[in-house]
């Protein structure tokens, strides 16, 4: 596995009940997996040498992220390596503009979109969202927003991505004039442009597919965000209609059939007030919103990843129970956790804690919480606790 984070390290833990062997590819001695994972070589990624020494004896090669440069995964293919998924699908995960273009071709419903060169492409794409019926959609408050920059203001906000190596809102901009457009083509990469689309909620689809063409796909959960990082996620989501869901889940299965997804895939979804699902984001790797399924479906995430990139049988991804929240533990006053346990799991012993062995540092990502149970309010209330009191911004 190339990457050390957190999601190579459960990925690994998901494996072991299989006697599955591991050989991890990790930035520093130090990264979540790396802690735990036997045979780990500190490396770059970006570096081809790196990976075919590291590929060399591995019976096949998957990833935690999606940086690995696309024409190095090409000449390890050509070098008879497995790799899944592979660069061709991949790709679509790594380069939004990419990724846009080809979900287009295949008719797969997204936000308007647009690579733009400069500031004043980005005044153009607004200038013709306006005139476009769809842009009743955008909220009143943001269309009538002052602008805080400098420029020219736009008539509605815009979105503006690097197409990339953005992830958890960085890469990410909420533009409202020219000025503020400006920032996002300093780094020197291409941009897209997006309408900002007055949503009602994110929704996730998540998927697994085989070599074979076996798939098998999750419930649709409802994923809360907060600063641009997920915080938490409900499974499934609720009230969402019986049509609805099963739309998103058929068009993260034609997504990962279309583009010959090999492993988990998860589809971040916009649900839009009048009930219709666009594509936000894909993933072509374990992911935040299936988290839940560790202990809140028959099998994880993780699990059914591993099965797929190794071409087994794919198991039961069905929820174990009415209602799963995860909540993501962000970092905080405790550097120590292990403290805080002895009152969250005296507390509530149904409690599910999944920490990554991470240096504890404010707002990062250092775990996560799984509850589950019959009543959704209960749940969420057990969940926020944990993961509010890991953090320390509750202490009773």
């Amino acid at each position: 596995m190339v990457g050390g984070g957190q999601l190579a390290r459960m990925t690994h833990e998901a494996g072991i009940p299989l006697g599955i062997r591991f050989k991890l590819l990790s930035d520093t001695p130090q990264d979540s997996a790396a802690l735990v994972v036997p045979e780990v070589v500190v490396g770059d990624h970006r570096d081809l040498g790196t990976l075919r020494d590291f590929a060399r004896g591995c019976d096949v090669l998957t990833f935690d992220h999606e940086h690995v440069p696309t024409e190095h995964l090409r000449a390890l293919e050509a070098d008879g390596i497995p790799v899944r998924p592979g660069p061709a699908a991949l790709v679509h995960a790594q380069d939004k503009g990419v990724m846009r273009a080809r979900l287009d071709g295949i008719g797969v419903p997204c936000p308007r979109h647009r690579i733009v060169r400069d500031p004043a492409d980005v005044a153009a794409f607004a200038a013709e969202l306006t005139a476009d019926a769809f842009a009743a959609e955008l909220t009143a408050a943001d269309s009538a927003a002052e602008p805080v920059g400098t420029g020219s203001a736009l008539p509605v906000p815009v979105v503006l991505k690097t197409v990339r190596g953005g992830y958890d809102g960085k890469g990410v901009w909420v533009v409202r004039d020219t000025a503020e457009a400006a920032e996002p083509f300093r780094a020197g990469v291409p941009v897209l442009a997006e309408e900002k689309v007055d949503f009602a909620r994110e929704l996730a689809a998540n998927v697994v597919r085989s070599p074979h063409d076996q798939a098998v796909a999750y419930p649709v959960v409802e994923s809360i965000q907060v600063g641009g990082v997920c915080d938490t996620v409900i499974a499934p989501a609720p009230g969402l209609p019986p049509d609805t869901a099963v739309r998103a889940q058929e068009l993260a299965l034609s997504i990962a059939r279309e583009l010959d997804v090999v492993g988990h895939l998860a589809v971040e979804l916009f649900e839009t007030r009048d009930g219709r699902v666009l594509v936000n984001e894909l993933a072509m790797r374990p992911h935040n919103s299936g988290h839940w399924t560790q202990d809140g479906a028959v099998t994880s995430q993780f699990a059914n990843h591993l099965r797929a990139v190794l071409d087994l049988p794919l198991g039961d991804p069905r929820p174990r129970a009415k209602w799963t929240v995860m909540a993501n533990v962000l970092g905080g006053d405790y550097p120590d956790m292990y403290a805080a346990y002895l009152h969250c799991m005296a507390r509530d012993p149904q409690l599910k804690i999944h920490m990554y062995g991470k240096d504890v540092k404010p707002g990062r990502k250092v775990g996560h919480v799984n509850t589950y149970g019959d009543d959704l309010a209960d749940v969420r209330a057990r969940a926020a606790h944990a993961a509010g009191y890991l953090r320390g911004t509750i202490t009773e």
